[in-house]
């Protein structure tokens, strides 16, 4: 009896993995609280920051009408724009958001932050094409809003127990489902049942971000710290996100999302970023 030859597995090439490994760095590290301590040059923590009940309500409800105007951009227009480094062009709109924010206070937030979103998730979709990443496909533009899903971590800098790809394994479902009912029905429609449940899941971890940003606005510690100088730590934390992320998708594609997620794991392991013990998690 005759057995199939194995399929040979293809190994990253040196470029590759030097990709990879940024990319793990900055998705298992990476913290908004780490970005605006560099900026402001002294160490920001939210731990023991309770905000009033009143500041949590808005800047819940901010992150999720955030995330549908966010939405209706992703699925509407994104697609079939030139591929161009506009990073810097989206840092500075950010800014001015923030400024504008700053100058009204907290009070604000609802009305800034879907704006300053928005404005991310073009910088975000320009990073997506570059690395390749087709648009015009419902499942590239999810891939952009879950962006904003890998940005929750934690005060340690860690965004959940298996890092980065049990995150996406979380959301893997919802995102298909989402892509899937654009694809069939080609209908943006945020209150469809598949894209308000993705919309929920994302806005629960993105809420995070967003309540640190609002307990930044009101610290005394940085009171003096302008709104567009927090918006632009805002703005290069999810930046630094889409770069990993993307990267990642990019290796998947090339190499196939078995190798690339075992040599993730790998490397996160090595580095410290995950404890010996989840080896099997890759």
């Amino acid at each position: 009896m005759t057995y199939p030859l194995p399929v040979p597995v293809r190994r990253l090439n040196n470029a590759d993995l030097a990709a990879l490994e940024a990319a793990v760095a900055a998705l298992e590290k990476s913290s908004f609280a780490g970005r605006l301590s560099g900026l402001i040059g002294q160490q920001v923590g939210f731990a023991g920051r309770v905000l009033p009940e009143k500041f949590q309500q808005v800047s819940a409800s901010a992150a999720r009408s955030a995330l549908q105007a966010a939405l209706s951009v992703a699925l509407s227009s994104l697609k079939d724009k030139p591929i161009s480094d506009t990073r810097m062009r989206h840092r500075q709109l950010a800014m001015i958001s923030g400024a504008l924010g700053g100058a009204m206070g907290l009070a604000s937030l609802p009305v800034e932050l879907p704006i300053s979103t928005t404005i991310m998730l073009r910088a975000i979709a320009d990073i997506a094409r570059a690395e390749g990443e087709d648009l015009s496909d419902p499942q590239g533009a999810m891939a952009c809003l879950e962006v904003f899903a890998l940005g929750g971590h934690g005060e340690d800098g860690k965004v959940m127990e298996g890092g980065y790809l049990a995150l996406r394994g979380l959301f893997a479902k919802s995102v298909s489902d989402a892509a899937t009912f654009v694809a069939r029905s080609g209908v943006a429609s945020e209150s469809a049942p598949a894209l308000a449940r993705l919309v929920g899941m994302i806005a629960s971890r993105f809420g995070v971000v967003v309540s640190q940003k609002t307990a930044a606005q009101a610290a005394p510690v940085i009171g003096a710290l302008t709104g567009a100088v927090i918006n632009l730590a805002f703005t290069e934390h999810f930046q630094t996100l889409a770069r990993g992320h993307f990267t990642v998708r990019r290796l998947e594609r090339a190499y196939g999302p078995h190798e690339v997620q075992a040599e993730y794991g790998r490397i996160a392991r090595e580095a410290g970023f995950w404890p010996r013990e989840t080896a099997g998690a890759a």
